[in-house]
């Protein structure tokens, strides 16, 4: 019906009811609800939810979950549009040589606090992901919670109670002052031997006078190296260091690990461990630049979600993206920008798959995983640096 012939049926109505005696409300106001619809697109999909009769008498899986939340609407869509974007980076096969997406993981500090880290440990044990890029309190969380643990408290607890009581607060979670004193007694001598091999390898340089065979640590080094000295079966770090996954931290003495490096200039005073940042931004866009197709995985905002998305850059843009976070884009951070952002950048390509989810990452992120790469062969890993 055309918006004239609505005005004009709304009119015929109204004389209608005047010429019975009846009263009728203003044309105007008929013709302002009755407004008429353009025809829907062929294919839209309905709106749904879950059925949960066609599971009766069995469990409901994940997967199904998430499946019939694609036509739920707002954020259950977004999560199994995320599902969809991640199984396709796992699946993708370069058609002349094989190759698969190069996946970038990104995730902050507090979801290595929290019990998301188990998570985040399956993913580099089964080698699912490429790189990862976190902040120094992603890498510092992960050593400490192997030498002693945190705990599960309340967002509530005063805080200058809990000062009192030696306990720091992340969120709900409560993390002694005695977990970094065990940090310290544990990382100090780690870094005595570390200053150790870069002065050896600084002196060999000098009689061969070749200074490729100076020891340059950086921070992806220096993450590896200390994983190895953990070697403990629950730690990231440990795992990324076997299966030889760089893990980026341009960050990384933001953090307690940037308080043992400061404590350590005294302690080995006048000498000096050195920490190169600018290799590790070489090996980051090298990873990225060479990629056959890349793909970028981001829990939480700040650097390491730029971080990512500025090595993309190199390339021309990342192919697919999922963000998950809870930050909004009013305030213009890049925190809280949605995909379209970064492909203004060319940090995402135009036309590529992207999705941002409104929400925590300790809700649906294993949520998601449990749909993706739990679901595949454990052993099944996506090309990286061999």
């Amino acid at each position: 019906m055309t918006t004239d012939s609505a005005s004009n049926s709304g009119k015929q109505a109204q004389q209608a009811q005047q010429d019975h005696g009846v009263s009728a409300p203003p044309a105007s106001a008929t013709e302002a609800v009755l407004v008429p619809s353009a025809p829907v697109p062929e294919g839209t999909r309905l709106v749904r939810g879950i059925d949960f009769n066609q599971f009766a008498g069995r469990d409901i899986t994940v997967a199904e979950i998430l499946s019939q939340m694609a036509s739920m609407g707002f954020q259950a869509t977004a999560v199994a549009e995320a599902v969809r974007i991640i199984n396709d980076m796992r699946f993708y096969r370069d058609p002349s040589t094989g190759a698969r997406t190069t996946i970038f993981l990104g995730y902050t500090s507090n979801l290595i606090s929290s019990g998301l880290r188990e998570t985040l440990r399956f993913l580099v044990q089964h080698r699912h992901v490429s790189a990862i890029v976190t902040t120094a309190g992603g890498i510092e969380e992960d050593l400490i919670k192997c030498l002693a643990p945190t705990y599960l408290g309340s967002f509530t607890a005063a805080g200058a109670d809990l000062r009192a009581r030696g306990l720091n607060r992340i969120g709900n979670l409560f993390v002694p002052n005695g977990n970094y004193c065990a940090f310290e007694d544990w990382l100090l001598p780690i870094l005595d031997r570390m200053l150790d091999e870069q002065e050896a390898a600084a002196a060999h340089a000098r009689q061969t006078g070749d200074p490729n065979d100076e020891l340059h640590w950086t921070p992806s080094r220096v993450i590896e190296r200390l994983g190895r000295e953990l070697d403990h079966d629950d730690s990231v770090c440990t795992w990324a260091a076997r299966n030889d996954i760089p893990i980026f931290c341009p960050a990384l003495t933001d953090g307690s690990l940037g308080d043992m490096l400061y404590f350590h200039t005294y302690r080995s005073s006048p000498r000096r461990l050195r920490i190169d940042i600018i290799d590790d931004v070489r090996r980051i866009n090298t990873l990225a630049v060479r990629a056959p197709r890349a793909g970028m995985i981001i829990l939480g905002g700040g650097v390491i979600k730029h971080h990512i998305s500025n090595a993309c850059l190199m390339r021309n843009g990342a192919e697919s993206a999922v963000y998950i976070n809870t930050g909004q884009e009013f305030d213009g951070s890049d925190a809280g920008a949605r995909p379209d952002e970064a492909v203004s950048w060319g940090k995402i390509k135009a036309g590529a798959d992207s999705v941002k989810v409104y929400a925590d990452a300790t809700v649906v992120f294993p949520l998601i995983v449990a749909s993706t790469f739990a679901r595949a062969d454990p052993d099944e890993r996506c090309d990286g640096e061999p």
